[in-house]
């Protein structure tokens, strides 16, 4: 690999860690040895997200030793999207890997992962599909990412296997003009999915095993799950609010011709003032999907 960092890399794995001491060089040397015995030219951006423990010692102790690795240090933390976010935007290789630190992705796959991308020109991104749920709050983690993943689906037509898998690769130039809405935390990763498949992308889903993590997980059931949810649906009001309001308003509506029909019969042939209110409340959410739409269209992303 030495000769080849003059020139660009094929592949940028961006790396986010935040207090992972206890497994950051072990996955570090993991994502560098799949790497050394494929045929792809890459970088190792690791991004320590602020870390407090000696997560930072040992990125820089392990990056003097890889000329492969670059690190870039927060002075706090920002954030799974901030680094995922900065990273893409510092990556230098064409491709962009996405995966975590904590030795619950199949790293040793990312060969795998981005030679699929390359040997189908007509996908733009390919997700690895975990067939498996660990870690703690099991039982409020599945319901709730089923709950949030089905309200995606429905609202983007799209199957979507896996919506917050953080293990994933993509084409770079493609996912510059996406990653300005990325949000801070965890559900940087439903975002990246909803922007290219809203705008036609094609992304492609590969199954991989998750494994349980190492340390403590970041993953707030309750939080994270209303933030998964929050963003699914401002991603759909940012490229398709006629998808979201307009059966809104078309029900309201209905609901509105329902009464009348009820207010004829049991008011003697008067219209109540509920109504009307009811068909005022359908009109301006129809008036307000029809002007979102159009601000959606006047603009470039």
């Amino acid at each position: 690999m030495e000769g080849e960092q003059a020139s660009v890399p094929t592949v940028t794995v961006v790396l986010p860690a935040f207090n992972e001491s206890s497994c950051i060089v072990p996955e570090m040397q993991r994502i560098c040895d799949s790497l050394d015995r494929s045929d792809l030219s890459y970088e190792l951006l690791v991004i320590n997200d602020g870390s407090t423990d000696d997560t930072a010692d040992l990125v820089n102790e392990f990056a003097e030793r890889h000329e492969c690795v670059r690190a870039v240090h927060f002075r706090r933390n920002g954030g799974a999207g901030t680094a995922r976010r900065i990273g893409t935007q510092q990556a230098r290789g064409d491709i962009v890997v996405w995966t975590d630190a904590d030795m619950t992705y199949p790293n040793d796959e990312i060969p795998a992962l981005v030679s699929y991308l390359l040997e189908n020109d007509d996908v733009d991104q390919v997700v690895g599909a975990r067939t498996s749920e660990e870690g703690r709050y099991r039982l409020l983690r599945v319901p709730a990412k089923w709950f949030v993943r089905r309200i995606a689906e429905a609202l983007s037509g799209t199957r979507i296997p896996d919506l917050n898998s953080g293990f994933r690769a993509f084409h770079r130039q493609i996912a510059l003009p996406y990653l300005r809405l990325l949000p801070p935390g965890f559900s940087c990763v439903t975002t990246i999915t909803l922007a290219f498949l809203l705008n036609q992308h094609t992304v492609e889903y590969v199954p991989i095993s998750y494994a349980a993590r190492s340390g403590r997980s970041k993953f707030h059931p309750f939080k994270d799950a209303y933030r998964y949810m929050l963003q699914v649906l401002r991603m759909i009001m940012y490229f398709n609010p006629l998808k979201l309001l307009m059966p809104v308003a078309l029900g309201t509506l209905g609901i509105g011709v329902l009464k009348v029909g009820y207010d004829l019969i049991v008011h003697d042939g008067r219209i109540t003032g509920s109504t009307l209110l009811i068909f005022l409340i359908g009109m301006q959410i129809g008036a307000l999907a029809l002007i979102a739409d159009l601000v959606v269209r006047s603009r470039d992303v």
